[in-house]
């Protein structure tokens, strides 16, 4: 399995370099990503790949189900990494349909460490549970809470110190989230993106 890999790797290698014998030199060069993308670990959902984006285009962190946790430090310095010296202005929190790490989390059944890193949806699902009873079937309901996961990831996300400190010296950081599709490969834009003065904006509210 793993010489085959390698052997993948080579053919990939030498294709890139004949369409564009500059490619691997301008990657090597710097890394200047527009987008800081956190994802779900999921091996079908590829963020570069779903994107439609080459490698150096996407700063990714991925875990199971997307999660934003406050105290993720792995999470927290790949955001400040992005912010800070990548100068990345898009950030996107990008959880899919048919997640595992969704339908794990509305599941009765241990799943050893899982459980406690998926504790978050749990309490989502608790939240929002008049909201999901609505939903006719049990994929249906999975999929409108991997739904809610983006959009409470975003709102995470835009409270951390990073960006709220970011937005305090007039950096123009936005959070934006979305949803893709397995069945059909399409990412759909949830409509929960935050931006600066977003915070000030909802005081004034």
């Amino acid at each position: 399995m793993l010489s085959d890999l390698l052997d993948r790797n080579i053919l990939w290698s030498d294709s890139r370099t004949a369409e564009d014998p500059g490619y691997f030199p301008r990657l090597a060069a710097q890394q200047t990503p527009e987008f800081f993308w956190i994802g779900c670990a999921d091996s079908r959902v590829p963020a570069n790949v779903v994107a439609g984006l080459d490698p150096g285009e996407v700063f990714v962190h991925r875990n199971v189900a997307n999660v934003v946790h406050s105290s993720d430090l792995n999470l927290l310095s790949a955001l400040e990494f992005a912010v800070e010296a990548l100068k990345v202005r898009e950030i996107i929190v990008c959880g899919h349909y048919g997640c595992g790490g969704v339908k794990a989390a509305t599941e009765d059944l241990p799943h050893g460490l899982a459980d406690h890193w998926l504790e978050p949806i749990r309490r989502l699902a608790r939240s929002y549970a008049v909201d999901l009873a609505q939903c006719e079937t049990d994929e249906a309901r999975r999929d409108k809470l991997a739904e809610l996961n983006v959009v409470e990831g975003v709102r995470r996300v835009s409270e951390t110190p990073i960006l709220q400190k970011a937005w305090k010296r007039g950096v123009k950081v936005r959070v934006h989230g979305l949803i893709y599709g397995l069945k059909d490969g399409r990412l759909r834009d949830l409509d929960c993106s935050i931006g600066p003065g977003h915070f000030q904006e909802k005081a004034a509210e």
